[in-house]
């Protein structure tokens, strides 16, 4: 057996082969590709022998995705990543100065698939439609996210100097793409009040607004309310900096609509898409991070406490001599962890057994976010269970033995 510690990096990798006693017969610096992964089986083929099985080949390397990746997992070796969080705390045993270098990196994984290989998760062997859907969820998440810090950029921008256009649009929001492109044509006080209601509603219908007149004489009237200025040079430069915002901002929701599009079509075509929607509370979109997150290799979790574990729904217990705490679990998958707190917020209405779950937890006098986390850890559960075993979700199997809360 061949045990291989790969640090990673942009253009490169340094990599320290070890034997099962931990003697160290090559290091090397390969390049990223082709000719890296070539290079490195020919290192392998060097020191494993001729009768060595690429099942006997087992890699340690702090990330589970990419092409390097992939190629490991295509050439049949064991391929472990490992958080970077426990290659630091494990290189700890070596030193405490904390001096770094590559060639120090690649030798930690390569010790801990060495020793501690069975505390550690191999990569999963998730399906290509589901690391298709990973993809493209965590790409529309991203586009979001950054529409949500533009927006807030946007936002600051105009209180420092236009805090009419705010009133003025917070009617149609101001992430809509009608509102942007009406603050593009005006985006400075002046040019704001002069904007006429035909224009207004020009723009209104070209996004098929409903009540149009009224909407347009309101953001007419805040435009007009007269409010603090600025120097003409600064305000002038104020509104570039605004337009140059707002024509991001309608890119970016021109991209998360075309996103979206392709992350239900790839989602729908799985064929676990139908018990994920079949769950309260998801819909296309969330069920769609969900699936990417979890991943849709069944040998992946060991039952449902693993997968509470991995999803960070479960609570970390703490006990040292007489102290003994139960905390909310934070080392997480946060993506994971967005998308199941959200699912539990919308199964309050569309289960009835999730809201008398939750309403049991307030009953205790537990916070909101308290409250909710068990209903996620639940919700988890189920679903995994449904995976397992190929069914559909059923309200009354589900919460059945919490149908009944017993009267003291």
């Amino acid at each position: 057996m061949l045990l291989i510690g790969d640090d990673w990096a942009e253009d490169h990798h340094d990599v320290e082969v070890q034997d099962e006693n931990g003697r160290k017969p090559a290091a090397a610096n390969l390049p990223e590709g082709v000719a890296g992964i070539a290079k490195l089986h020919e290192l392998i083929a060097r020191h494993g022998g001729s009768d060595l099985e690429p099942a006997d080949v087992v890699v340690g390397i702090e990330t589970d995705r990419g092409s390097w990746v992939q190629a490991l997992i295509a050439s049949g070796y064991q391929v472990f990543a490992i958080n970077p969080r426990q290659v630091n705390r494990f290189k700890e045993r070596y030193g405490t100065s904390g001096a770094k270098s590559d060639k120090g990196d690649a030798h930690a994984p390569a010790d801990m698939v060495r020793i501690d290989r069975a505390q550690l998760r191999p990569v999963a062997g998730d399906s290509e439609q589901a690391q298709a859907v990973k993809v493209l969820a965590r790409a529309h998440q991203t586009l979001i996210r950054e529409r949500t810090r533009t927006f807030q950029r946007l936002r600051s921008t105009l209180r420092e100097y236009f805090p009419a256009a705010s009133a003025a649009y917070a009617d149609l929001a101001l992430t809509s793409t009608d509102a942007l492109e009406l603050l593009v044509k005006a985006p400075t006080p002046t040019s704001g009040a002069k904007l006429t209601r035909t224009q207004i509603m020009a723009v209104l219908a070209r996004h098929r607004r409903r009540n149009r007149e009224a909407k347009a004489a309101t953001v007419q009237a805040a435009l007009r309310e007269p409010q603090l200025g600025l120097p003409e040079q600064v305000t002038a430069a104020y509104g570039a900096a605004t337009t140059a915002h707002a024509r991001l901002i309608i890119a970016l929701n021109e991209q998360i609509t075309a996103m979206e599009e392709q992350v239900r079509t790839h989602f729908l075509a799985h064929p676990d898409a139908e018990i994920h929607l079949s769950m309260p509370g998801i819909g296309e979109i969330v069920g769609a991070r969900v699936l990417a997150e979890f991943g849709d290799d069944p040998t992946r979790y060991a039952g449902s406490k693993a997968r509470k574990n991995y999803a960070g729904t479960s609570p970390v217990t703490r006990a040292s001599g007489k102290s003994h705490t139960v905390q909310a679990r934070y080392v997480r998958n946060n993506r994971l962890a967005d998308a199941l707190r959200t699912q539990a917020f919308c199964a309050l209405r569309a289960s009835p057994g999730a809201r008398r779950y939750y309403d049991k937890q307030r009953a205790r006098e537990v916070g909101y976010n308290p409250a909710l986390r068990p209903v996620g850890n639940r919700l988890v559960g189920i679903l995994h269970g449904c995976l397992k075993t190929r069914t559909h979700y059923d309200e009354s199997t589900a919460w059945s033995h919490h149908a009944h809360t017993p009267t003291t």
